[in-house]
């Protein structure tokens, strides 16, 4: 809950949703959650003094699974994120994180930014909501040799996650950048999105997650790395 001052009339605000769950097996990275914010005075919010107000703070989405055996057929997808909402009277609400895509060719969900298409096969990135975040990459299906693809990265709230490709290096598959925001006093970036599995062995780079949380896509055996906690990033695509 936040309570206002008695003589508040108008607060500045950072609404960051949760940051959905990395896709499995050549999964694409996650989107990160939706981002809005504005500044006191005009663009701010409109309270009343002394006042409760409900606040809800989104969760993350979880990773998906690699279940089914070998190969990629009971590959999942990435949950969304939850939403998080000021319960100003114009209520704020920030729209989840998309889930990265998985397996063979399945795209990433549409969230706050949107999630990675998965590696394997062509696919695409999810959509984002707008005024909230960005795009997931699409995903090109082009292998890094031998049966190894990478995902494509994940929206953040600066910009698109990176599409995929048959490179071995930290920028394929990319999670998109997200936004510096000083609201605590200083500038701390928020709502980075995910990057995309890197392949498999034998590459040995991950990608990148974008600044502001957003979680690597591994490039070994496993799920990637979750966003960081309280900052909306969006998780990285599990390689196998």
């Amino acid at each position: 809950t936040l309570t206002t001052q008695p003589l508040t009339n108008n607060i500045e605000y950072l609404v960051v949703a949760g940051g959905g769950g990395g896709g499995a097996r050549f999964g694409g990275g996650a989107g990160a959650g939706g981002y809005r914010t504005a500044a006191s005075g005009p663009t701010g919010s409109p309270v009343s003094g002394n006042s409760p107000y409900p606040v809800t703070v989104g969760a993350g989405g979880a990773g998906g699974a690699a279940t089914g055996g070998p190969g990629t057929g009971g590959a999942t997808t990435g949950t969304n994120g939850s939403n998080s909402v000021l319960g100003v009277p114009s209520a704020i609400t920030s729209t989840g994180g998309g889930g990265g895509g998985a397996g063979d060719g399945i795209d990433g969900s549409q969230g706050g930014s949107g999630g990675g298409g998965a590696g394997r096969f062509e696919s695409d990135g999810g959509a984002a909501v707008a005024g909230q975040g960005s795009a997931g990459g699409d995903a090109s299906g082009t292998p890094l040799g031998g049966d190894n693809f990478r995902g494509a990265g994940g929206g953040g709230a600066g910009a698109n996650g990176s599409v995929s490709t048959g490179t071995d290096n930290t920028a394929n598959g990319a999670g998109g950048v997200g936004l510096a925001n000083s609201i605590t006093g200083s500038s701390v970036f928020y709502a980075g999105g995910g990057g995309g599995a890197a392949g498999a062995y034998p590459q040995t780079n991950n990608s990148a997650g974008g600044n502001g949380g957003g979680g690597e896509g591994m490039c070994t055996t496993g799920g990637g790395s979750a966003g960081t906690a309280n900052k909306g990033g969006g998780g990285g695509g599990g390689a196998l």
